[in-house]
Formats: C-alpha cells, structure tokens, sequence
C-alpha cells in the first residue's frame, strides 16, 4: 500500500509503511548512515502529516517485515490482543495522538490498551509527538514489578548500583559496591558487566554479590550481565543467579547476531523461575537495548533505528521483565550524533516501552567521541524523572571505567530524588533507613554514630 501527502502543490509519495515511518522520523544520524532517512525537512512533514492519516488497522495487515521470515514480527502479529485493542480500532495515528494526550486517558485506561497496541502503532505516534507531548504521555503509564523489592510505583525512582571492574577484581567491585549503598543506589538491581563471559569468573561474582546481600540482609536483586547461555548454564549449577540477562534487539536476525531467539530466552526465562529466588515477585528477566544495534549487525531490514527499537520491546514484553532499559547513547554518533539527538531518541524510547506495558529505566549514556557532555545528560536526567522512569544507572563518578562511556553517578539520583521528590523502592528505602544512610524523609544523612552501615561488619571481598 502506498501513501502520499501533498505540500505546496508538491506531491510525496511513500511507496509503503516501512518508508513512510522511516521519513517521519526526526533527524537522527543512524538513518542517515542507512539511507532512509527524509532528504528534507519538507518531506519529513509530508511524511509526518501522511503518517497521521493511517488507521492504526494497517499495522496489522501490512507487516513491515515479512511475516515467514522475521519470527519478531510473528510475536507481535500472533500475540495481539483483539480485545484490547477495541477501543481504539477505530482511530488513525494522529487520533491515537489526540486521545493518548487527553486528560480523560488516564493511567488504568492505558493499562488495559497495552496489549493492544503493537510496536509499530506506538514508533508510528511517537513520530508526531513534540518532547513535552511524550514526557506527558509517558508519566501517565505505571509499570510495577516485583522480585525482592517493589519497582515503578509512582513518585519513586529506582537505581541500578553498577559497580563494574576493567578486571572483575573483587576488592574494586567491593569499594564501588559500597560506595553506592552509602549513597541509596542499588534498588534497581545490583549488576555487573563482566569483564569475561567464563561461568567459572561470572559464578564467582554471583557468589560474591550474593555473600554481601545476605550479610547485609539488603531487599535488592544481584545481576551479573553475562550471555543468556552462560546463565542457563549456571543456574543448571544451582549458581545464586537472581535475573537472567539478555541485550536484544527488534528483528530474528540482528538477536542471531547476539546470539539468542526467541527459544532461547524462554529457556533462560523458564530455567531462571525454576530456582524461586524471588520473595515478593518473581519478575526474572532483565533485557538491555538500544537505537542502532539492528543496524550495526545489518539486521534492520530497512527499518529507521527508532521502529525497530521499538520491535525490541515486543520481545522484552514476551517475557514478564523486571527491568527494561535502553543504553541509549552507547553505541555512538554514528547512530545518534549528538545531545539533541541522544535526549529525543531517549524520551521515544521511554515513552514506546512505557505505553507498551514495560518497566522501562534508561542508561542516560553517551561515548566521549560524541557530540555530547553531562550537561546534556543532566537535561535528559531531569526529562526523565519527570516522565516517570522507573529506574536509572549509578555509576562511581558517572564515568565506567570498564565499558569506557559516560553516564549517571550516585550523585545524579541523589540530585533528581530531591529536586521531584521521588523516592527508592519502599523495601530498599526502608533497609536505608534502617541501617542509618537515609532518614525518615528519605534523605541522604550525614556519617554519625546513627550510620550503622559500616558497623554491620567489613565486606566480605575486604575481610
């Protein structure tokens, strides 16, 4: 089916949906590179203004990626919930827009819509919404998991403690470890990229950060962000393995580059359930993402960078998440070139997830050889908290020393915490409170003999 828009007694025509989502799309670097991106700013809005006008139906009879080829495109396609996507049938993109933004559209209302809607139709809206429009929409959606605390209840905002070692040494893990606690960050998760992906290393780290959350008796889950493979091996072993992790991406080709389908997760996911570790939820899976990986692997199918983000969360909502988020400005400017680029792609990606049923946090991230600094990132920070995120990323000094890139320190939750008001799971605030690093107001205390953290014995690593 072809669509067309006419601007100025000039005519623009898109010979399918694939390219018309892709010429709407505002500038961003990585479509640029892929050669789909528009060629002007004129007929980005001719794209934009015809993208409005098509009935949200056409999304599921008009697959972007053949249906016998992509088995993503066979989730979306074969998961739709007909039924929840009743009330809105009937409406065109731009009416998706109108009614996602009204007041009467309340947070139970988009709960019940959210297996209805499929990635294509929130990229496809997303597209026509200002910054402001999808901070609006986004702080609407509550997405609460559970595994030993509570996440995504509104007015909190959780942090993943990211203590990561250049080579996985135990007592530098320890000291970041423990820096973070005595700032309140690690509600999120506990995790850690290693530095080696052998079961031996990654099973001595689970070990490790399983040793200190007992002795420190802290209502928080561990996490060490090895293959998904490495994992169902290890929790074969009966390794402490609280979360499975997996990076994937929205089409069956650039997942085969990561190594995984759709088998495979549900291998981990089911493999992971089957050791009970959870307290209070069971919510096991912990996905990472982000705009270009289809396109680094040549895997997007023609797809702008954003949409197939967005087939992304498709897989991730398959699987129950506890935690979702997109390492937004990881993998450089080739795919997103700049801060402007780096703060929209990051409020599309937080608003598609969200409005999708997902816990979504975000890694508000960028390399040194891109056109951004943490002023940038304190911006996208701020838009963040006040869209409503789940959960962000505490890194010692915002600067990881293992992954080379910039992104949130302790200090930046701290920051975004008091400014809005928001608050750490309530499980995890209440052990702050208890062992004297937070008071009852949920504030950062000073060290005094009321700080009884460090009174509770040396860690482990450091004894």
């Amino acid at each position: 089916m072809s669509y067309r828009h006419t601007i100025r007694n000039g005519v623009y025509q898109f010979p399918d949906l694939k390219t018309l989502l892709a010429k709407a799309t505002p500038l961003r670097s990585g479509d640029v590179l892929a050669g789909v991106a528009a060629d002007t700013y004129e007929e980005r809005v001719a794209a934009q203004l015809a993208l409005a006008d098509v009935p949200l139906r056409n999304f599921l009879h008009e697959a972007l990626i053949p249906y016998e080829q992509d088995e993503v495109t066979r989730l979306i396609l074969d998961t739709h919930d007909a039924a929840a996507f009743a009330p809105v049938s009937h409406f065109t993109v731009g009416q998706l827009r109108d009614w996602l933004l009204a007041d009467t559209t309340d947070t139970p209302t988009l709960q019940q819509v959210a297996l209805g809607l499929t990635p294509e139709m929130v990229a496809a809206v997303s597209k026509l919404m200002r910054n402001q429009e999808l901070i609006a929409v986004a702080r609407k959606c509550e997405v609460i998991t559970q595994f030993r605390n509570t996440l995504g209840l509104r007015g909190h905002l959780a942090t993943r403690l990211q203590p990561n070692h250049p080579t996985d040494d135990a007592r530098g893990i320890a000291a970041s470890l423990l820096d973070g606690l005595l700032y309140g960050s690690g509600d999120a998760v506990i995790g850690i990229n290693p530095a080696t992906d052998s079961p031996a290393a990654v099973r001595n780290l689970l070990e490790m950060l399983d040793a200190i959350r007992q002795q420190y008796v802290i209502p928080t889950q561990s996490c060490v962000l090895c293959h998904v493979t490495t994992t169902l091996e290890l929790v074969r072993q009966q390794a402490p393995v609280d979360l499975a992790f997996q990076s994937i991406a929205g089409t069956e080709a650039a997942n085969a580059s990561f190594g995984v389908n759709l088998a495979l997760l549900d291998e981990a996911w089911q493999a992971t359930l089957s050791l009970n570790r959870g307290t209070v939820g069971q919510h096991v899976m912990y996905f990472e993402t982000g705009q270009g990986s289809a396109l680094s692997a040549n895997a997007h199918h023609g797809l702008d960078q954003q949409t197939c983000e967005a087939r992304a969360y498709a897989v991730a909502r398959r699987f129950r998440p506890l935690l979702v988020n997109s390492v937004v400005g990881f993998i450089g400017p080739e795919y997103l070139y700049d801060g402007k680029q780096i703060i929209r792609a990051a409020l599309e990606d937080h608003f598609c997830g969200k409005l999708l049923g997902l816990p979504m946090g975000m890694d508000i991230c960028y390399t040194n050889h891109a056109e951004a600094d943490q002023d940038d990132m304190d911006t996208l920070l701020t838009l963040l908290g006040v869209a409503g995120c789940n959960f962000i990323m505490g890194v010692p000094g915002a600067d990881d020393i293992m992954l080379n890139y910039q992104s949130t320190s302790f200090h930046d939750a701290l920051y975004i915490r008091s400014v809005l008001g928001l608050r750490a799971a309530p499980e995890f605030e209440a052990w702050l409170q208890q062992v004297g690093v937070f008071d009852a107001q949920g504030r950062l205390r000073p060290a005094s003999a009321e700080h009884r953290l460090l009174e509770m014995g040396p860690l482990k690593p450091l004894a």
